[in-house]
């Protein structure tokens, strides 16, 4: 029995423990109260409209569930970012759903929520993926409106995505089931096809309030905009629906008669699980992010029948490249090595760190993924690139560049996986969050920071003293280890996994062993959109 296997176990599966303890939280929303009060409306949560639409024990991918996560405290929290996303299938077909939680300050949005709803159209529109709202908002939080109302990136790009993805040809379908309300109440008229549930919504510009307010007219909710005058007088919407099953049954009978789409054309065959125990991930993960490990160990738990074709073996060894299977689809794999290789020159490199030889072996790995049109997937555990006078004159900047040129460029989906450490600019070079990748997310045990805890506070640390020192205060041995710990439990904080969920730098936190799951489905949406422009790094620091 392997002592060190059994106590890295022991704390993987703690996190993971965490992980499900938090999601268990986060399915709540606002509250069994608020539940309790939709249901005394007639009406289903947001998560039961979802499970309600989705295919019966089909495969589906909630993204963003810990949106919110610690934020808008001062306000009452915003859990899940008041909105729930996922992928799944309705009647066979992927699509990705859009449901408001009115448990949650009414579905009201906060910037986070404009953030999500964004994020959301986004993989709708580089995947051409058909995407279905679920509307139940009572609109813009106010108190915080003026993060939300009037950038590029805020409220109202919504609805300019709307437009844009009907140009594009990519189904929208909306189903209004409670509030829907000033400029909240475009999004599901700017879509192919919307519906309104009787009695329980309404839509309208301005609620009655307001209209008595501004033009002096009295006049109640329901007459103003529910499903009669939209569906019999204004004709705003094109479907009544009884209550909110009918509503979702009239989506399903839509969805089931969409026509096919256009394939990206990604190689697939009958996926295998593989060889090797996806278990053992547990045991194989340090649990503390300094401590070397061997990632092929990593990836023979996550391709098809364990089998890996490994580009360039000798070369470059801190990052390994090859070729694979997950689920029968075909992919190109970017990983850090995270232990400690010896090059045939006899240098030895350490594990997590990008060097010259490392960058040149992956750019030209990620060119020929892009050549044969293979979606590549990125496994980070990374702390930079290599540092020092060996390494600035041997050209580390230019050939880091080129890594980032060709990650930037490439036009094959990239999914990210971080598995550990995602530091500085080592994140950048293995595709983090801006650059575009098709999905992220993170494991438990993953950090995401400029630089690791222990480095970040020693710095900052010397910083504080010498700012101390200039006011004239002396500084004590004890003095400096209470200044330390308080700023490493500050740093430690921002680079937990769930900081960076809750700010949508990854789209989830996941159990290692629903990574197939991700890479799989990610995939599969990435075949409905057909590579539109050639792959071309441009020019090149040689």
């Amino acid at each position: 029995m392997d002592l060190k296997f059994n106590q890295n176990e022991d704390r993987n599966k703690l996190l993971l423990s965490d992980l499900r303890r938090k999601l268990n939280e986060v399915y709540l929303g606002g509250g069994k109260a608020k539940i309790a009060k939709q249901h005394d409306q007639g009406k289903m949560t947001a998560r039961e409209r979802v499970d309600y639409l989705l295919d019966p024990k089909s495969e589906q991918i909630e993204v963003g569930a810990f949106v919110g996560d610690g934020m808008y405290k001062e306000h009452g929290g915003c859990p899940s970012g008041g909105v729930v996303i996922k992928i799944g299938y309705v009647q066979g077909k992927q699509c990705i759903v859009v449901a408001n939680d009115a448990t949650v300050k009414a579905g009201a949005w906060f910037p986070i929520t404009a953030k999500k709803n964004l994020r959301a159209q986004e993989i709708a529109i580089e995947n051409k993926l058909p995407i279905i709202y679920l509307v139940d908002s009572a609109g813009v939080y106010l108190p915080l409106q003026d993060e939300i109302f009037p950038d590029k990136e805020h409220f109202g790009r919504i609805f300019r995505n709307n437009a844009v993805m009907s140009s594009m040809g990519i189904t929208q379908i909306s189903a209004v089931m409670g509030s829907c309300v000033a400029g909240g109440a475009y999004l599901p008229i700017m879509s192919d096809e919307a519906l309104i549930v009787d009695k329980t919504a309404s839509i309208f510009l301005a609620g009655s309030y307001l209209v008595k307010a501004a033009i002096g007219e009295s006049i109640d909710n329901e007459t103003l905009g529910g499903a009669t005058t939209h569906c019999e007088i204004s004709g705003v919407t094109d479907y009544k629906s009884k209550d909110d099953a009918a509503a979702l049954d009239t989506i399903k009978n839509i969805m089931d008669k969409i026509g096919d789409y256009p394939k990206a054309g990604y190689n697939r065959k009958k996926g295998v699980k593989p060889k090797e125990n996806p278990e053992d991930i547990y045991g194989i993960l340090p649990s503390s992010r300094a401590e070397q490990y061997d990632m092929m160990e990593i990836i023979k738990r996550l391709v098809d029948d364990s089998d890996f074709e490994e580009y360039k073996a000798g070369y470059g060894q801190t990052i390994l490249t090859g070729y694979a299977r997950i689920d029968g689809w075909a992919v190109g794999i970017v990983a850090n090595q995270r232990k400690v290789v010896k090059t045939a020159k006899g240098e030895m490199q350490f594990g997590g760190v990008i060097y010259s030889d490392s960058a040149d072996k992956a750019t030209r790995f990620i060119a020929n993924c892009n050549q044969k049109k293979i979606p590549l997937v990125f496994l980070q555990d990374v702390t930079g690139f290599m540092v020092g006078s060996k390494s600035e004159h041997g050209g580390i900047i230019k050939d880091g560049a080129k890594m980032v040129n060709a990650v930037s460029n490439s036009v094959v989906p990239k999914f990210t996986i971080i598995i550990g450490n995602s530091y500085g600019a080592g994140n950048y070079a293995m595709c983090g969050k801006a650059y575009d990748p098709r999905l992220i997310v993170a494991w438990p045990s993953a950090e995401l920071a400029v630089m690791g805890g222990n480095s970040a506070a020693k710095v900052l640390l010397q910083i504080e003293k010498a700012s101390l020192k200039k006011k004239g205060e002396t500084i004590t041995e004890e003095k400096e280890k209470e200044l330390y710990d308080k700023i490493k439990q500050r740093y430690d904080d921002q680079v937990s996994p769930y900081y960076a969920a809750s700010r949508l730098w990854t789209d989830a936190i996941i159990d290692p062993k629903d990574t197939r799951k991700w890479i799989s489905m990610g995939i599969e949406a990435a075949d409905h959109a057909p590579i539109e422009k050639p792959f071309n790094m441009g020019v090149l620091q040689v």
